[in-house]
């Protein structure tokens, strides 16, 4: 028997409801911010991945030749191809663009809880705004979509200036061995190796940066920098927003590509890989051809946050189940018809069996029952019953219609 690929997953129609209806409140928080969907190829050319990212990044990737001989990979993420379109197709528009995406993404790495080959990343990315003002949207709209699933979350933000100034003074080489030390707490291995560079009196303001908690800890390590006035401002308007978070310094990931503000959010529930989210501002649109544009976004790894949420309750909608005899077969149909033109969800039973057999089922899928035999049929009605009261009427199909929609909303044994 044939197996699914390693690292992918079926969902079965339960679960694509529950993924649905956290998909939506996440597009609806997305668009009451003013951000419209865009959507990209799920294959691009590499190069646009290993311009971002470097080579190295291959062999984490789904690469691969065309029968023309074209370099090409299934897409790792989602901003490379998003900045890509923004240079290709709307560099005229006016600015700032606001646009947001949902699709899945792949990788080639060691599948574990939240963590897929196959996985889906909803996100958003604000192009051409390079102001306080326009970092604090999309770390509020980030923080609305999370609200909106119902996870429960812990918010981080920071900026990397800080870090930066901190680090200057050290090459590529090591400050990349330091940022992994960092990024992982290890506080003995970094005072090893800032000493292994003559540079051991980095590590107490390293360290102290990474416990700061306000600015003023923060700058007080630092001195004066050109970024403080815009920090300070991000943070009070993150505050009058009322937005829950904690300021952090030690943000070390990503701090090649990220160019000021980043944050990160956390989920309960999910072991080691517990970021939910991850964003900041940042400039890509000069690698692919495009003029140096000022970017801010975030992605959200829509899996973990379905691991996080765990049971996901989805709202009632009511199942109507169409029974019929064989000459009541036509008629059913056409009930079917009107009750999904409406609006609602109807099953026609296609069992072939006995009423009462069929009633017997719909008991246990639906919530209310339309029956329709000869003589329904020749009459031009239907036998409509309510499968939680056990109350069942003869009506003409537009009253029976009329009843089901004006249940819809409270229907007390809606599934």
């Amino acid at each position: 028997m044939l197996q699914r690929p390693r690292g992918t997953r079926d969902f079965l129609p339960d679960e694509m409801e529950a993924r649905r209806e956290i998909e939506e409140r996440m597009r609806e928080a997305a668009r009451r911010f003013g951000y419209g969907q865009v959507r990209t190829p799920v294959f691009e050319e590499l190069e646009l991945f290993t311009l971002r990212s470097g080579p190295g990044i291959v062999n984490e990737m789904y690469a691969f030749e065309d029968k023309g001989g074209r370099a090409l990979s299934l897409r790792p993420e989602l901003t490379a191809p998003v900045l890509r379109l923004y240079v290709n197709e709307a560099r005229v528009l006016p600015k700032p663009l606001r646009w947001f995406y949902y699709d899945d993404c792949f990788r080639y790495e060691r599948p574990q809880k939240g963590r897929y080959r196959q996985f889906w990343q909803f996100g958003a990315e604000l192009i051409g705004a390079d102001t306080a003002m326009a970092d604090a949207e999309v770390v509020l709209l980030a923080d609305a979509a999370l609200q909106a699933s119902g996870v429960e979350y812990e918010l981080k933000v920071g900026h990397l200036a800080l870090m930066r100034s901190l680090l200057a003074d050290l090459d590529e080489g090591a400050r990349r061995a330091v940022m992994g030390l960092l990024d992982k707490r290890e506080f003995d291995g970094l005072v090893a190796a800032l000493a292994g560079l003559g540079r051991e009196d980095l590590a107490p303001s390293l360290e102290a940066l990474v416990a700061a908690t306000t600015l003023d800890e923060a700058f007080a390590l630092t001195g004066p920098l050109p970024e403080e006035a815009r920090l300070r401002e991000l943070v009070t308007l993150l505050d009058a927003a009322g937005l829950d978070y904690t300021l952090n310094f030690g943000i070390v990931r990503g701090l090649d590509y990220y160019t000021g503000m980043v944050f990160e959010g956390f989920a309960q529930n999910l072991g080691a890989e517990n970021q939910i989210v991850g964003g900041g501002a940042y400039r890509l649109a000069h690698l692919f051809g495009g003029e140096d544009t000022p970017s801010c976004g975030f992605a959200i790894g829509f899996d973990r946050v379905m691991v996080a949420l765990g049971q996901v309750e989805v709202p009632p909608r009511p199942t109507v189940a169409v029974l019929s005899t064989s000459e009541g077969a036509c008629a059913a149909c056409v009930a079917a018809a009107a009750f999904r033109a409406a609006g609602l969800r109807a099953e026609l039973d296609l069992s072939g069996r006995g009423l009462g057999a069929q009633l017997t089922r719909a008991a246990r899928t639906a919530d209310y029952a339309v029956l329709i035999g000869a003589r329904e049929a020749e009459a031009g009605v239907v036998a409509f019953k309510d499968l939680a009261s056990g109350v069942q009427e003869t009506l003409a199909l537009e009253a029976a219609v009329a009843r089901t929609v004006g249940r819809e909303v409270d229907a007390p044994g809606a599934r």
